[in-house]
């Protein structure tokens, strides 16, 4: 007897595709085979669908506490659920307060125990006078550290020095953590701006001429020479362009320990979606030109790029109105669709479906240490997402986080997510998400100490 069989879906394995039925008891994934000529509680017919790990997404804000009118664990897990997404790594910044001790750290877990539909884990942040707190925020279960060298825009979680951002990293490199930048030249990008203001130019194309390729090529070149003196691993997040990808691929072949991510946003848009769309376009770094985002998806076609991670950074509407670009609120709000996205591309490119799952989950998990995640394999948590290779267009009706605007309205994905499951509980199936209520099926904090 299984609680669960999942029924002749075409599973997303780690080398292959095959139709397959899965066994699923008390959370876990207990057998995979042709045909499990056993019953269960719950069967779940999956003929005709893609079956896939659940995404792992390594980079969201969700501003809780402090903020949570602008994405709380409760509306960003179900957003979250309808995406495919079972679990999600929350970013230190953008909540009141920043998540920089063991303290908060600590807090934050236990708010989202009793709100997330997902399971979940927790970067630190690494910010000027808190070195002394890593070691701490460690031990609660962190699963690494996040830092900008350029400035955030949230003044709760500054950006670091070059010696905080050494020290830090030599403390980090000593606890056995990733670094996860953010990799912009802060003087590079200060300055252009400050010429920008003056002049009173304040357009689109005024704000990404502040935000330039080189400032992004500048900043990882140099923090890869601060990795290599302090021998810390680095995580790069949300790299926008082919040229700071070749910067760390030549880091690799010298042996250094470090990943890259993209976001399905840089693949998918170009500098004219925020000329059209405005604010909901605005991040930073900024979307590329055409022929820059050719030259990524190139790179992921390539295998240069480690895995994707949806960056998704809500806010109010109010904060992303008026016509100056610089005020504007910067942050793409597209968690639901890096699934989504992530087969488009594959289909775009013409990669194996497999690829897809190293992508969206198995190099997330396995980076950031979440070894029971990432994978259909026996023993692994059953975190399971079935896709319908029907068409899908992002509208606010369909869209699940608690602000609608987004760049992604309208798009056109080629694929539909029809259920999600986390660890053997079904937690959204068409449209409906669904809070499970056993205790066992509470949202795990994989490392944490409580």
């Amino acid at each position: 007897m299984f609680a669960t069989i999942i029924r002749q879906g075409l599973v997303v394995l780690e080398h292959e595709l095959k139709q397959m039925d899965i066994g699923i008891q008390d959370g876990v994934i207990t057998m995979i085979a042709p045909n499990i000529e056993a019953s269960a509680k719950q069967e779940i017919d999956a003929t005709g669908k893609y079956v896939f790990p659940g995404v792992v997404d390594s980079h969201v804000h969700f501003s809780d506490p402090g903020r949570a009118e602008w994405e709380g664990f409760v509306t960003g897990s179900q957003m979250m659920a309808a995406g495919g997404v079972t679990t999600f790594i929350d970013m230190p910044l953008n909540g009141i307060p920043s998540t920089v001790t063991a303290q908060y750290v600590h807090d934050k877990a236990q708010r989202g125990l009793t709100s997330s539909y997902v399971d979940f884990a927790l970067w630190g942040g690494l910010v000027p006078g808190n070195i002394g707190e890593l070691e701490g925020m460690a031990k609660a279960g962190v699963i690494g550290f996040k830092a900008f060298i350029s400035p955030s825009g949230n003044e709760e979680f500054e950006h670091v020095d070059a010696e905080t951002l050494l020290s830090g990293m030599q403390e980090i490199a000593c606890l056995g953590k990733v670094l996860a930048l953010h990799a912009e030249s802060a003087e590079i990008t200060t300055w252009l701006t400050k010429e920008k203001q003056a002049r009173q130019q304040t357009t689109a194309d005024d704000y990404a001429a502040t935000r330039p390729v080189e400032a992004e090529v500048e900043a990882v070149e140099r923090v890869l020479q601060y990795a290599a003196i302090t021998g810390c691993p680095l995580h790069f997040v949300h790299i926008s362009s082919a040229e700071a990808i070749s910067a760390i691929q030549r880091a690799k072949e010298k042996g250094q320990d470090v990943t890259l991510e993209t976001c399905p946003h840089y693949l998918l848009y170009s500098h004219e979606a925020l000329v059209e769309k405005g604010a909901v376009a605005k991040c930073a770094p900024p979307l590329r030109t055409p022929q820059q985002v050719a030259a990524l998806r190139q790179c992921l076609a390539d295998g240069s790029i480690d895995f994707l991670a949806s960056d998704h950074s809500p806010a109010p509407s109010t904060l992303k109105q008026g016509d100056n670009f610089f005020e504007m609120w910067g942050g793409i709000s597209g968690g639901q669709y890096t699934l989504q996205a992530a087969i488009e591309l594959a289909l775009t490119l013409q990669l194996p479906m497999t690829e897809v799952a190293r992508w969206t989950a198995q190099a997330p998990a396995e980076r950031f240490g979440l070894l029971q995640k990432g994978k259909i394999a026996i023993s692994y948590d059953a975190d399971i997402v079935m896709v319908e290779m029907s068409s899908f267009t992002a509208t606010q009706h369909n869209f699940f986080a608690k602000h609608k605007e987004s760049l992604y309205m309208g798009h056109r994905f080629p694929c539909t997510i029809s259920t999600t499951i986390v660890r053997g509980a079904v937690v959204y199936t068409n449209g409906q998400v669904h809070h499970v209520q056993s205790n066992w099926q509470r949202p795990r904090v994989p490392q944490f100490e409580f």
